[in-house]
């Protein structure tokens, strides 16, 4: 007699994940593969003008994707896929983009201050 399985957790075709800019204005989720798939903002956003708006929506679009593609790594990691095939895939652990995000943040903020050392 043989132990009952244990049913396998169906992991989906793609993973999704949302990013908001930091006054919470703007969100985009994105898929794995940095496919957009909802895009909201507030009406307020149009002040700033088309490009800086299309500008934040595909840096926002970016970061999703890396949050998604941690995220996938983990989902198949859990069903028992090798690390050897995900290093492959491309898929980043969790630090690796926690790194990045960091890397990306530290790109996006501008000056803190309009003072200049003398």
């Amino acid at each position: 007699m043989s132990a009952p399985q244990q049913p396998q957790k169906e992991i989906p075709n793609v993973t999704v994940a949302s990013s908001t800019n930091r006054s919470g204005t703007i969100s985009v989720r994105a898929t794995d593969q940095g496919m957009p798939v909802e895009i909201k903002f507030e009406r307020s956003e149009y002040r700033y003008g088309a490009q800086a708006l299309a500008a934040e929506i595909l840096r926002l679009t970016k970061r999703s994707a890396i949050v998604a593609k941690a995220r996938r790594r983990e989902l198949l990691a859990e069903s028992g896929m090798p690390v050897e095939i995900l290093d492959k895939l491309g898929l980043p652990t969790r630090q690796t983009a926690v790194d990045e995000l960091d890397r990306m943040d530290d790109e996006d903020t501008g000056p803190t201050s309009w003072m200049r050392q003398v």
